[in-house]
């Protein structure tokens, strides 16, 4: 208490506010480095006109809350017919190779987008497939942690109704989009502070996302699978879209030359946002329109 007392009292009111508001302004320095342009109007136009400037393009998507909202059944997130057009005309441009990333199941992405031809990474880059080629793991990558785990998240599954755990090939991912607001973002801080040290131990990472927790291992990157896409290629125009903190890694492995736009929020390592996924279609029908009427 002395010793709290003498800090308190080697200041005035006045250095007391005026620290406070120095503070403040750092941190909106802070946020305004860190603040994105939002992808319309003018931006959008910029985007694009430099894709009906170059000839090869590579364009990688997210999925959830990026292409489709989040829904509370995460099997009801399926693609709709708009988005399966939408996918269908920007493969069908020779020019284009378009890759859905995504940490769904690679059973899942095979049975919405098997027959479309695209390029998609599974699992967050556990698994990827190419046009016209067969899924292909990550070597070396193992599941023999995942029964401990499983084990400890059932006692939180068991403490927060709505809440369930998925098991992916390499992967576990705890939801709780359908607890109630409050209980479980208590339950996630839970997990991630008590589970920290042994999910290191095991090589993993744990990964917050959009109402979910994710058990990975170390290997698996977004980022290191979007490189792998672009090595054997030069290509003259790259756009990477996400909306989860698994994105970042896409934007950050991304060149300069890169167009990287974050969904749902301001603050990212992408240079552009838009706002949700409605926005993310209107981006890209106004660039398959634009580039249908040069060609007319």
């Amino acid at each position: 208490m002395q010793l709290m007392r003498a800090l308190v009292s080697k200041f005035n009111v006045k250095r007391w506010v005026s620290n406070f508001l120095s503070r403040m302004d750092d941190t909106k320095l802070l946020q305004h480095s860190l603040k994105t342009k939002h992808a319309v109007n003018k931006v959008r136009q910029g985007i694009i006109n430099r894709y009906t400037s170059t000839r090869n393009r590579i364009i990688f998507l997210d999925y959830d809350g990026t292409l489709v909202g989040f829904k509370g059944n995460i099997d009801d997130a399926s693609p709709d017919e708009e988005l399966i057009t939408l996918l269908k005309e920007l493969n069908k441009d020779p020019h284009n190779k378009v890759v859905i990333i995504s940490g769904r199941k690679h059973e899942t992405l095979q049975s919405w987008f098997g027959d479309l031809n695209l390029g998609i990474i599974a699992e967050h880059g556990a698994w990827q497939k190419k046009p016209n080629d067969e899924w292909h793991s990550l070597p070396m990558l193992n599941d023999h942690w995942k029964n401990e785990i499983t084990s400890i998240l059932n006692t939180y599954t068991d403490r927060t109704p709505g809440s369930f755990i998925e098991e992916k090939s390499f992967s576990l991912v705890w939801h709780y989009r359908k607890s109630e607001s409050g209980l479980g973002e208590l339950r996630a801080n839970e997990i991630i502070n008590n589970l920290r040290v042994l999910a290191a131990d095991k090589g993993l990472q744990i990964m917050p996302g959009n109402k979910v927790i994710e058990f990975r291992n170390m290997e698996v990157n977004k980022g290191k699978a979007a490189l792998n896409w672009m090595h054997e290629t030069e290509y003259d125009f790259i756009l990477a879209m996400g909306d989860d903190h698994t994105d970042e890694d896409i934007f950050k492995a991304m060149p300069n030359s890169g167009i990287t736009i974050k969904v749902g929020s301001e603050v990212s390592e992408a240079k552009f946002y838009l706002n949700d996924h409605k926005e993310v279609r209107e981006l890209l029908r106004s660039i398959l329109a634009e580039s249908k009427q040069l060609s007319l």
